[in-house]
């Protein structure tokens, strides 16, 4: 009867232990305070920002006026592009604001051909600049 007992009690106490160690795998079920899309999506958003900078400043440099002066400054088009992807976040952030801002000043009249060559010729010193300081 004693063994019985004991039998039991051990049963019980097994029996315990694994509805305890299912309690941690239900706690996790329950919704957490910022959902896995969220944290995806705020993980994606630098990959995204850079994309998108790498992209304003390649738009400016294959204009015809970006052509022109990477042609009279004797600079391949596929080096420059090559340094672009080179460049820190920083400053490829401060690049693509200023080739988006001359370019929408040049789309609306607010400069001529060449201060958009002087622009461009500036954007390729910073590039240089930049790659050159790294």
């Amino acid at each position: 009867m004693r063994f019985r007992a004991k039998l039991c009690v051990l049963m019980l106490a097994i029996a315990a232990l694994f509805g305890l160690a299912g309690t941690p795998a239900r706690a996790q079920s329950k919704d957490h305070v910022v959902s896995l899309s969220d944290l995806n999506k705020d993980a994606a958003r630098p990959a995204q920002t850079r994309q998108s900078n790498e992209e304003a400043v390649r738009a400016l440099l294959s204009s015809d006026q970006a052509q022109k002066a990477l042609k009279s400054a004797n600079l391949d088009y596929q080096k420059v592009d090559k340094a672009v992807g080179q460049l820190s976040d920083e400053d490829l952030a401060k690049l693509a604001e200023r080739s988006r801002k001359a370019q929408n000043d040049f789309a609306a009249g607010r400069i001529s051909d060449r201060d958009l060559m002087w622009i461009i010729v500036i954007a390729l010193g910073i590039i240089i600049l930049a790659l050159v300081l790294r």
